[in-house]
């Protein structure tokens, strides 16, 4: 029982809830979800399940996509609407769809971004969100992402909220985002609602629910190495099938991408690595059981 999943996490479900899910529904131990998703939040979770595992990593590195809805005249330490409101705004107007794409079009590119102090990213081997809750001080370091596409959907004037839809890199947190583009306003703000619509090649259309995965159970297993397209893809040759399944280089002359989906006549094999200096293939994840 290997492969990945496109689960459709619901809100007020964690992560690790939906993996404990799978494990009860499966009835398999080895699982683990890739782009943790807030408690609050909707949307795509991968899961790999069995030997896929071992590929969840090489997810991280997939661009995603967002729709977010932002409500302005409030700030929370958390930058959505489950932390401690830090600032309130009720005397301002609703500013025009045109002031709105304007400045939506500023984000466009490579940013900096700080992420919330309510997050995963760790500090000296501790979660900030943890060391947060203790009121301890936490300065998290800048980072430089990458907004693909961000497009205004929707403008609601009486709940002054609008809607935003985002393509970015890995690492982009939408909350700092949100807060950030409120900032450019003048404005408190922060995130109301998210839904991951998309994780790589994961996309929403295609998900399951919890529900949906107790009736399917293994029949919704899909095939991992499908979910990898931004990993270029190398031939290897039949007799270095056991070689590279071992552990053991294979040479090539001709320069390789650093990372390669390694495939023998459309059999997925794993993960592999190029090395210039020595001009040779190194097993780096072997995904079909030795032979």
């Amino acid at each position: 029982m290997d492969g990945f999943l496109n689960v459709l996490k619901p809100p007020g479900m964690s992560s690790h809830d939906v993996v404990g899910a799978v494990r009860r529904i499966l009835q398999i131990k080895r699982v683990g979800h890739a782009g943790t998703l807030d408690p609050a939040a909707a949307g795509v979770l991968p899961v790999a399940v069995g030997r896929a595992a071992r590929l969840i990593e090489y997810l991280a590195a997939s661009d995603k996509s967002y729709r977010a809805e932002i409500l302005l005249g409030m700030a929370t330490d958390s930058g959505d609407a489950i932390g401690k409101i830090t600032e309130q705004s009720a005397d301002f107007p609703m500013p025009s769809e045109a002031k709105l794409c304007n400045v939506l079009e500023g984000f466009q590119g490579s940013i900096t971004q700080r992420p919330p102090m309510f997050s995963a990213v760790k500090l000296n081997g501790r979660k900030a969100c943890d060391m947060a809750r203790q009121e301890k001080a936490v300065e998290i370091p800048e980072r430089q992402v990458e907004i693909r596409s961000i497009k205004l959907l929707r403008i609601s004037t009486e709940e002054r909220k609008f809607l935003i839809d985002v393509d970015c890199s890995k690492g982009t947190y939408i909350r700092s985002l949100c807060m950030d583009i409120g900032k450019c306003l003048g404005i408190p703000s922060l995130l109301s609602f998210l839904l991951r619509t998309r994780v790589g090649d994961f996309r929403l259309e295609d998900a399951c629910t919890i529900e949906e995965l107790e009736e399917m159970g293994e029949a919704a297993l899909l095939s991992p190495e499908a979910y990898l397209s931004h990993i270029a893809v190398y031939e290897l040759p039949r007799e270095r099938i056991k070689p590279f399944c071992n552990g053991l280089p294979t040479g090539d002359r001709t320069k390789q991408p650093s990372l390669l989906r390694v495939y023998s006549k459309g059999e997925f094999l794993g993960i592999g690595r190029y090395d210039l200096t020595e001009r040779a293939i190194y097993p780096v994840k072997v995904y079909r059981e030795h032979i």
